[in-house]
């Protein structure tokens, strides 16, 4: 499909397979874009799945494959992906963003712009890293959010991922914008954490925005609404008269 015109609303074949960008809202999660936009095709029953998963409180680019397309999710999601967001400095959560309550504060001003690049630069390349706790990761057949929330202790594995750019565009303390490109499976809630704390200080994640992956740019994705509109108005489109 040409991403370039993906906004006029070319002729889809859903079952076929097609793939639809999305602008996922805040505080929605993943499934509920692909729910909202399989609950529009009803009564048909079509495959709808998404190609890398976004926290509730990120927004930005969801690519969902309807149909055989489908077939190429895992390839959608080994795309490198670029995001947009904010931190803030001296503080921190248990879930590394603003889902929970900071749980520890830090004193600041003696933070310097020379300290700040010094911990960036620690962050640039093939680095380790472990998911929050409060993560849709899998253990033992069990998200680790739903043992968070019951207060479970669970051992995390660590990552190997990339991070190709790590650029800080605003520092206005305590919040500091960011822009990062990075490979499949990079926690940016990690990547702000660990910020922190190499500079002996503490982070979370106040916002977060994906604006690529690989090619496929947020500009030329549709918001939600719309698309579902758009999907129940071909329902509603009388049958060409095979006369005609």
């Amino acid at each position: 499909m040409d991403t370039d015109v993906i906004k006029e609303f070319p002729q889809f074949n859903f079952a076929e397979g097609e793939l639809l960008l999305v602008n996922k809202p805040y505080k929605w999660t993943s499934f509920d874009v692909v729910s909202k936009i399989r609950n529009a095709f009803k009564p048909q029953k079509i495959k709808v799945g998404h190609a890398g998963t976004l926290d509730p409180l990120a927004t930005g680019l969801l690519i969902i494959c309807t149909g055989k397309m489908t077939k190429q999710i895992d390839n959608f999601q080994a795309q490198e992906k670029e995001y947009t967001g904010t931190m803030v400095l001296g503080a921190t959560t248990p879930s590394y963003d603003m889902e929970t309550e900071v749980d520890s504060t830090f004193d600041i001003s003696g933070i310097t712009d020379e300290q700040l690049e010094a911990s960036r630069q620690l962050f640039i390349g093939d680095i380790q890293q472990y998911p929050p706790a409060h993560s849709a990761v899998k253990v033992g057949g069990e998200r680790l959010y739903e043992k968070a929330r019951r207060g479970e202790e669970v051992e995390l594995r660590v990552r190997f991922v990339t991070v190709s750019e790590f650029e800080l565009t605003r520092i206005a303390l305590p919040e500091i914008d960011f822009r990062v490109r990075c490979s499949k499976g990079t926690y940016i809630r990690s990547l702000v954490n660990d910020f922190g704390k190499a500079l002996n200080n503490g982070a979370y994640l106040s916002k977060l925005r994906r604006t690529r992956s690989g090619e496929l740019q947020v500009d030329d994705a549709y918001e939600i609404m719309e698309l579902v509109r758009h999907i129940r108005s071909l329902r509603e489109l009388p049958e060409a008269d095979p006369q005609a």
